[in-house]
């Protein structure tokens, strides 16, 4: 089947910008790693944006991203932001702050610890060449995606996170983005690499958060691999403007014996697409993906999930939950895989919704596709209006018709909260999660 793809003013572009992008590198263009960018910018003109005829965008229309032109700032006004920060105790220790992608020293706080480095991404393309061509771009490939294609196209925005072996992160390391869309459309390209070598164990904690009135898209891609008996908890805070949109791509990789976490609050923006890929290539992992999702107005909201079981005796557990209000759009599809040789291999999908209004909508799709034979698999998908049975019991009791219907979402989404074991962060959160549901009363 051939597929369609957009060719749209915003690749030409994009093309345009790299060149610029290219006359500011100077010589650090002769480097063997710009190589892998322009092969990357050539990958993105010949395959263009995919079409809601792409099984995997089906349901996800991408014309009213695509269709605008985006600029890539080259000054921030800090003191405008300022006071969007919101640091959160606990994770004071490491704070990395981003404005339209670019590292703000003066905003930023990293402490240093023997045998890890912190660094915002410019500075590791130069000083830890070694590892950078080992790990990046050999899991998020640029042949499989035109968002990772471009962001690969212009990788110098973001984060690289190297723990050494036996090694434990004393904080967590927060990292806040922040798009300032107050003078013009704006294209920011996050990157994120993050090596945990043989156990070792850290917790990142990722928000993006953006202000002014106009159009934004934030095309973010992560590379994590997850060693021997590495423990890697993660963090990721959506909470757009209606007017930004985000696109991520993340790829796991995972050894053996080791644990992923993974907690993804979505809650506002115009288009959301978050893909997710677990790679299990080693045996007795463990893999944990948990999503909520809370939008409302004209919010489209897209959850991808795919966990590739390719070795015996592992365990995901893959739990999303949404609430849906106004005119907003939801869209789950979640595929396992279980190769033949991953015998005895534990793997769960649940996605759950409930609709807060009659013009929001929800496609869901999950899948498995099992090759092996001795395996324990499930999945399941819900979707529907709040149960009138607690409700009724609630009323009975004398709770109020508003707070019993608030009673009921947080208790909806109380199972994904609890996987949040930083006190603070998860008050935010449940603080955020108020506010918005309280505008479904």
């Amino acid at each position: 089947m051939t597929t369609t793809h957009i060719q749209t003013p915003l690749v030409d572009t994009v093309a345009t910008q790299f060149a610029a992008f290219e006359n500011k590198l100077n010589g650090k263009k002769q480097q063997p790693f710009h190589i892998l960018r322009q092969e990357a910018l050539q990958t993105f003109r010949t395959t263009g944006f995919p079409t809601t005829k792409h099984e995997e965008w089906k349901y996800t229309n991408l014309k009213r991203i695509v269709e605008k032109v985006y600029e890539q700032p080259t000054t921030v006004n800090t003191s405008a932001i300022e006071k969007y920060l919101l640091p959160l105790e606990g994770l004071a220790a490491n704070v990395l702050v981003f404005v339209n992608g670019q590292y703000q020293p003066a905003l930023s706080k990293i402490t240093p610890q023997a045998q890890i480095t912190i660094l915002p991404l410019a500075e590791a393309l130069q000083s830890k060449v070694e590892l950078i061509n080992k790990y990046f771009g050999k899991y998020a490939t640029n042949s499989k995606d035109a968002f990772v294609a471009m962001n690969t196209a212009f990788a110098e925005q973001g984060v690289f996170i190297h723990v050494e072996a036996k090694t434990v992160a004393n904080a967590p390391i927060y990292i806040q983005h922040l798009t300032d869309t107050t003078e013009q459309n704006v294209l920011v390209q996050p990157r994120l690499l993050v090596i945990a070598e043989k156990f070792s164990e850290l917790t990142i904690v990722e928000k993006f958060r953006g202000l002014g009135q106009k159009a934004a898209l934030n095309n973010v891609v992560r590379e994590i691999i997850v060693e021997d008996n590495a423990h890697v908890n993660h963090y990721v805070l959506q909470n757009e403007l209606p007017t930004v949109s985000h696109i991520n791509h993340t790829v796991v990789q995972q050894a053996s014996n080791s644990l992923y976490n993974n907690v993804t609050v979505s809650l506002n923006g115009e288009i959301v697409r978050n893909s997710l890929d677990i790679v299990i290539a080693g045996q007795n992992c463990e893999s944990h993906l948990l999503g909520l999702y809370a939008p409302t107005g004209n919010t489209h909201i897209d959850n991808h999930t795919l966990v590739d079981h390719q070795q015996p005796n592992s365990y995901s557990n893959e739990m999303y939950k949404g609430l849906m209000d106004g005119k907003s759009v939801a869209v789950f599809n979640g595929k396992i895989y279980v190769r033949p040789h991953a015998q005895k291999t534990n793997a769960f999908q649940s996605n759950k919704n409930i609709l807060l209004s009659e013009a929001a909508s929800v496609n869901t799709k999950p899948q498995l596709e099992i090759w092996a034979d001795d395996v324990k698999c499930s999945h399941g998908c819900t979707t529907g209006a709040l149960d009138e049975e607690p409700m009724f019991y609630l009323r009975s009791r004398g709770v109020p018709e508003k707070e019993a219907r608030a009673l009921l979402m947080f208790a909806f989404v109380e199972d994904i909260l609890d996987k949040i074991t930083i006190p603070s962060l998860r008050e935010h959160i449940e603080n955020l999660m108020a506010e918005r549901l309280q505008m479904s009363l």
